[in-house]
């Protein structure tokens, strides 16, 4: 007897067995629920939209705080490239400084073309080929970030150090946006550093920082025009020895023999003679002194006799979306999902920030915020790859409902019967089954954690398919042994099984070794995983789940089945 012969035997012996069907029919039932419970809330598969990329290279942000001088913010950049050379697999570093790096993928939607100050930098860091190095870029990251921002960070208090790698998927402000609007900048300043907070002591969140310039002390200069006429001098004399003095300015030129042009002469104070020792007026008052005019008699006059050093406080820019003020609070996450940080946070807002204010529900995850005393209303919806990936999986969740839909419709249309259109759908809904224990298979054997992306859901859609073709096989041909051979039900589901397993296994085999080819890819590997574990699902479900559904029906009345004297398969 050969295998087939034997796989007729053993589906004959559970279609005649009532304990059995039940068993086969109760044991998926359990796989199913125990799945699903893997997602949550067990949470031993864990979705995100997509998996970390191993990238050639990787983008440092460096911002210290407003006010802070380009020496700090050397200082600081300089500390972050030195920690980066004792790496093997690091070749470079780049610093640019008061600037952004040319423009990559990522710094185009995180504003890194519009940084022109002296309290921002960017460190470029260029690795060794990934097929040289056995670290991927996103485990590196996830290991040098709390030492280089723990000993660099240090330097100059506020200062906040981000790592920002190349997307593996579209280009997102941060993993996780929190955006506050308001009408009160005052109130939006302090609910977003609530919100930073809360967001400091969530596990997996990192990076974190509020997108508003800060508020600090700075000294203006008021020019006294009745004290610079009285003293002989002019408004543009005082404001070019302040400006050549601190910036630098062009005083002459000169001629040379070898070029064409003219080589201009820049004049400006040497570096330690125009660096503040301490940010306070006497230190201001004590540089400016040193800053002396000829007026027109020739008498030298002390610059800060003719201007005055104004205290004040600095004038941040106020951000709008969508003619609304707001700010935006950002974080990536440490190499898990965003949706489970983002859902830890929100429930410590919701607890934590309730005695000041009145917290409503605004949509799935959105909050509406109302200040106790003053009434404001404060709103905070969540953006960044949060956002994508909910959208990503809601598009990806209806074409799945589409699908199911459209097949259904077809099915009923070809056999005239709900009933079997059901069966066919639930043996291809099963395969998710091997969906996802084929992520927690393969998250056992990977060093980081194998998430259930959106590329595995675009495989378990493929799925719906190939499943459905192996339900088909086997009813269409159990219904042509129950009308030319006259078998009854269970003799012809018995044999349509064996007999189309053959067929079934090939094309299951084609899958699993082309899939296996995008298992080992960072992006596509859950497309692979999914289709390679799903296919095996659908064939179980298909040999197995499936018979018994069939057996359960009334196929005599669905196919109108007559009886008479069987006919021997061999015969034609």
């Amino acid at each position: 007897m050969n295998l087939f012969a034997r796989f007729e035997s053993f589906i004959r012996r559970s279609l005649e067995n009532r304990t059995k069907k039940m068993f086969i029919l109760i044991g998926t039932l359990i796989a199913f629920i125990l799945t699903v419970l893997m997602l949550y809330p067990t949470k031993m598969v864990l979705a995100k939209m997509l998996p970390g990329k191993n990238n050639d290279t990787f983008t440092i942000y460096v911002d210290l705080p407003n006010g802070a001088s380009i020496y700090q913010t050397k200082e600081v950049a300089e500390c972050v490239s030195t920690s980066l050379q004792r790496e093997r697999a690091v070749t470079d570093t780049e610093i640019f400084l008061g600037m952004g790096s040319p423009l990559d993928f990522a710094g185009l939607i995180k504003g890194s073309h519009f940084k022109n100050s002296e309290n921002v930098a960017e460190v470029v860091v260029n690795l060794t080929k990934k097929h040289d190095r056995d670290e991927p870029s996103y485990l590196m990251v996830q290991r040098i970030r709390p030492e280089i921002q723990k000993t660099c960070g240090a330097l100059v208090a506020q200062t906040n150090i981000k790592f920002v790698e190349p997307p593996a998927g579209p280009p997102t402000l941060a993993a996780v946006v929190a955006e506050i609007y308001g009408n009160d900048a005052e109130g939006i300043r302090t609910l977003a550093g609530e919100v930073a907070a809360i967001f400091a002591k969530t596990d997996g969140l990192v990076d974190i920082d509020i997108m508003q310039d800060e508020l600090y002390d700075r000294f203006d200069l008021k020019v006294n025009s009745t004290k610079i006429v009285r003293s002989g001098l002019g408004i543009k004399q005082v404001n070019d020895i302040i400006y050549l003095a601190f910036e630098g300015m062009e005083i002459a030129v000169k001629n040379s023999e070898t070029v064409n042009e003219q080589i201009p002469i820049f004049l400006t104070l040497s570096q330690e003679t125009k660096r503040f020792s301490r940010k306070d007026l006497r230190s201001i008052e004590q540089k400016l002194s040193g800053l002396r005019l000829m007026n027109q008699m020739g008498m030298l006059v002390p610059v800060t006799e003719v201007v005055e050093i104004v205290p004040t406080r600095s004038n941040p820019i106020i951000m709008s979306k969508n003619l609304r003020q707001m700010a935006n609070v950002v974080a990536e996450t440490d190499m898990v999902s965003q949706v489970y940080p983002l859902v830890d946070a929100r429930s410590t807002i919701m607890r934590e920030l309730s005695k000041r204010y009145d917290i409503e529900s605004a949509g799935l995850f959105n909050l509406k915020f109302t200040d106790k005393q003053t009434q404001a209303v404060y709103e905070l919806m969540w953006d960044g790859e949060m956002e994508v990936t909910l959208d990503t999986f809601v598009d990806l969740g209806g074409a799945f409902i589409a699908a199911l839909i459209l097949i259904f419709l077809l099915m009923v249309v070809y056999y005239k019967s709900f009933t079997l259109s059901a069966i066919v759908l639930l043996g291809s809904f099963l395969s998710i089954i091997g969906v996802i224990l084929g992520h927690w298979i393969m998250d056992l054997f990977d060093p980081d954690t194998f998430f259930l992306t959106a590329t595995s859901l675009i495989g378990f859609i493929a799925l719906i398919g190939i499943s459905s073709r192996n339900s088909l096989l086997l009813i269409d041909f159990t219904k042509s042994l129950m009308h030319e051979k006259a078998m009854h039900k269970t003799d012809a589901i018995a044999y349509a099984a064996a007999t189309r397993a053959k067929p079934i296994l090939l094309t299951a085999t084609a899958i699993i070794l082309a899939s296996s080819l995008l298992a080992s890819d960072a992006v596509f590997g859950g497309l692979g995983v999914a289709l390679i574990f799903g296919t095996i699902a659908a064939v179980i479900a298909s040999l197995l789940v499936v018979p018994v559904l069939l057996h359960n029906t009334d196929l005599e009345h669905h196919f109108g089945f007559v009886d008479r004297k069987a006919v021997s398969v061999y015969e034609p």
